[in-house]
């Protein structure tokens, strides 16, 4: 299995949010029918939503884990190898510099 990217990750939360939005509004909009086929599947929706907005909470912590986990390792990095990180910087800015210019 691949690994998702950060766009594909957030277009999955996003829709994941309509989703359970829209849901929402269709329990809001149905809990005045009646009939007990009609409660049984309110309270499955119900249910399901909880569990989809339990798993996209935990999504986004472990998303900010691993960003907190990867600023870290490059502060942690930065630290032990200072002038390396200076010299990397400063390639990239020249880098940059170059590309702006021939605008």
């Amino acid at each position: 299995m691949t690994a998702l990217t950060d766009a594909q990750r957030d277009k999955i939360v996003a829709d994941l949010k309509h989703a359970i939005h829209d849901a929402e509004e269709l329990l809001k909009m149905t809990a005045g029918e009646a009939g007990s086929e009609a409660a049984e599947l309110r309270d499955r929706m119900r249910l399901r939503l909880l569990q989809a907005k339990d798993s996209l909470h935990r999504l986004q912590e472990s998303a900010i884990e691993r960003a907190k986990a990867a600023g870290h390792k490059a502060d942690d990095y930065v630290h032990d190898h200072p002038w390396q990180s200076i010299g990397v910087a400063a390639g990239l800015g020249l880098l940059l510099g170059v590309l702006i210019g021939r605008r």
